[in-house]
């Protein structure tokens, strides 16, 4: 697969990771799950890098996975889907996990696996136009993998309606869901999603972010007792920290922090 079916840039404390597959819609396959792997990684390691965008290029955001794919797919036996499907888990789980604060921007429609990569990131803003959905279920598929991630994000109720349907909504109901962060209309989009990533970048410690992300992902499923348990040891871990002394002191001295 080429290098830029998967584009990445850094600037001004930011990594833009882009799908640019736009004649094939987006649509995800091995080789692009592999890559966007690779350049989250990356994104991870790069010490100058504290927010990604993630966007893409073309009228399509993702449409899900790729038909060639899912063609050889039903050649495979039971081992080798297993380990494909655990390929996409693990990409799901690097985002959710992701020490860096992830953006997705969508200006297209993001259909099963494609919504699943959209709404998996931190924070999701789209155009009205784009529309949103889980439609394994209309090819005899189950939105397996997304179903952990959605349930945890927008509740069972109105996951069992989206899963179980197959319908698709538009951004304005995403939003109205919990779906998506919020709408913006398309000419204003990229500065909107950009502004606020530059006043993440300057209001929020890089610390602070991945702890955060990390004990949310911790604590889901935990009975309450022990999710308290580890909140307070995340508690007591987190004020020895370099970025929490910086920022008490700050506070203490009426200044702001430099993040």
């Amino acid at each position: 697969m080429p290098d830029n079916y998967i584009n990445y840039d850094t600037t001004d404390r930011m990594a833009i990771i882009t799908l640019n597959r736009p004649d094939k819609r987006n649509a995800l396959n091995e080789e692009m799950i592999t890559a966007l792997k690779e350049r989250f990684h990356h994104a991870k390691e790069d010490s100058k890098v504290k927010i990604i965008l993630l966007k893409a290029n073309g009228n399509v955001f993702s449409a899900g996975a790729d038909l060639a794919y899912l063609q050889r797919l039903q050649q495979n036996h039971y081992e080798e889907n297993h380990a494909d499907s655990r390929h996409l888990m693990e990409l799901y789980w690097q985002i959710y996990t992701h020490p860096k604060l992830v953006i997705s921007q969508v200006e297209g429609h993001a259909i099963a696996g494609g919504c699943g990569l959209a709404t998996i990131c931190d924070l999701c803003f789209a155009v009205p136009e784009a529309t949103f959905g889980y439609t394994e279920t209309q090819i005899g598929f189950i939105p397996a993998l997304v179903s952990v991630f959605l349930t945890r994000k927008i509740g069972e109720g109105r996951a069992r309606e989206l899963l179980l349907t197959s319908r698709l909504i538009e951004a304005n109901e995403a939003a109205g869901y919990g779906l998506i962060t919020g709408v913006e209309e398309r000419d204003k989009i990229n500065d909107f999603v950009w502004e606020k990533a530059v006043e993440l970048c300057n209001n929020t410690s890089a610390q602070s972010i991945a702890q955060t992300k990390q004990l949310l992902a911790d604590i889901a499923g935990l009975g309450i007792e022990e999710a308290l348990a580890v909140a307070a040891e995340r508690n007591a871990r987190a004020r020895a920290t370099e970025d929490c002394q910086k920022g008490i002191n700050a506070f203490l001295n009426k200044q702001k922090p430099a993040w």
